[in-house]
């Protein structure tokens, strides 16, 4: 599976399906079927629509969208999308509401790296603007990054995370969605020893898999099923000739995309069948419901091989954070070491990804911090997606978060305006 061929050949059939969808399109769309009305044409026409977006997606990187904030004064602040730190892997972002003063309160979002664009917390990134001066990690597709610029694994996204915490100063509050948490953690750790006056304010820690084993869900279960060995062999290839990474190891958004629509075949097929439907009749939108949706699901992007593996291997197999064994550049990090740095934990009744525990398992590995300083939420009723960018997010997480970061505003450096970042 490790050949171009391979890859090519999966970037081959999407286009021929976007290719088939645009022509079904195109073809069931011509006037003169209107001499003989048949609702078989308009059926066509809609499968092809919907057909042709949803394979053009899957090679798109989504655009943030977030145009505007309103600020105190009532007016519309134009967002500029600054960039502070520039890596080959990923770069520092910071959301600039021109004209506004700038928020006491500084927000660190850490964006997952699995599978899809930081584009995905664009729900959480606009909730939080108007109330702080928000910061992203801004994740680049494996498949654009020429091999010259090495490999990137968990350590190397460790010390991403810990190089962002250091421009961005101590007064920073941390959110890591997800996939990050573990990592997030690790890296709150190692500054705790390493450089105790860069550790951030407060670290919220959202649905990420802490301890895998302390609930399981179907992601835990394949993980313990498959060899490293099975795993490599099926899921990692080459980067095709088409793309900047050419020759590089991913495990393409692809494949990655084909397992996230298996875990609910069913409803997705059942939306699908609804839009061709609602499509037909015209009553879609461009931006409705499913398109909204679908165009952020369906944009997916490579991982280096060397980080999925080592996710699998080091996080779930080995459970080195859970242990509390990882090690950095072969200095190992003891989350215990973390003292001041305040830690907030949120989970989901429902979660099906990160279900509740495996998250919550990070305040016990702070055994330095008093419990004063560690505080933990489940939210009930509330799915995976929910916790950090649905209806859940917006009505109760995101207050306890700003409550718990204006809890602990004076946790270290006094509160005060974000200062001027250079750009690295």
């Amino acid at each position: 599976m490790k050949g171009m061929f391979t890859y090519d050949l999966m970037e081959t059939a999407r286009n021929t399906n976007e290719w088939l969808g645009a022509t079904a399109r195109a073809m069931a769309s011509y006037p003169a079927w209107g001499l003989a009305p048949h609702p078989v044409f308009n059926v066509i026409a809609g499968w092809g629509e919907v057909t042709e977006r949803s394979f053009a997606r899957m090679v798109a990187r989504p655009d943030w969208g977030i145009r505007t904030v309103v600020g105190e004064d009532g007016r519309d602040h134009v967002i500029e999308i600054e960039t502070l730190v520039t890596r080959p892997f990923g770069n520092l972002i910071h959301f600039k509401a021109i004209g506004r003063a700038p928020r006491a309160r500084r927000v660190f979002v850490v964006a997952p790296m699995s599978g899809h664009y930081a584009t995905l917390l664009r729900p959480t990134v606009a909730s939080l603007l108007p109330d702080c001066e928000v910061y992203v990690t801004d994740w680049h597709n494996a498949r654009d990054i020429p091999v010259s610029a090495g490999k990137f694994d968990i350590e190397d996204y460790t010390l991403y995370l810990v190089e962002f915490m250091k421009v961005l100063g101590p007064d920073i509050n941390v959110i890591a969605v997800c996939q990050p948490a573990p990592l997030a953690l690790a890296a709150t750790a190692y500054l705790a020893e390493q450089e105790p006056q860069a550790q951030p304010r407060t670290l919220t820690l959202i649905g990420g898999p802490i301890d895998p084993d302390a609930a399981a869900t179907e992601v835990t279960d394949f993980g313990r099923r498959v060899t490293m060995g099975q795993l490599e062999q099926a899921m990692i290839q080459r980067v095709g000739f088409k793309y900047r990474g050419a020759g590089r190891l991913v495990y393409p958004g692809l494949l990655q995309l084909q397992s996230f629509i298996s875990m609910n075949a069913e409803r997705h097929t059942q939306a699908f069948t609804e839009q061709i439907m609602r499509t037909a009749k015209g009553e879609a939108a461009d931006h409705d419901h499913h398109n909204r949706f679908y165009d952020e699901y369906l944009a997916v992007m490579d991982m280096t091989a060397e980080f999925y593996l080592s996710t699998v291997e080091r996080i779930f197999k080995r459970r080195v954070i859970a242990r509390n064994v990882f090690t950095v550049a072969g200095r190992q990090v003891d989350i215990g070491k973390i003292t001041h740095v305040a830690v907030k934990v949120v989970e989901g009744e429902k979660d099906d990804i990160s279900a509740p525990g495996q998250c919550l398992a990070a305040l016990d590995l702070c055994t330095g911090l008093p419990d004063a300083k560690k505080a933990s939420h489940l939210e009930p009723g509330a799915g995976h997606y929910g916790i950090f960018a649905g209806r859940s997010w917006r009505d109760n997480i995101r207050p306890l978060v700003l409550k718990f970061i204006d809890d602990n505003a004076d946790n270290g450096a006094p509160m005060k305006a974000a200062p001027a970042i250079r750009a690295v």
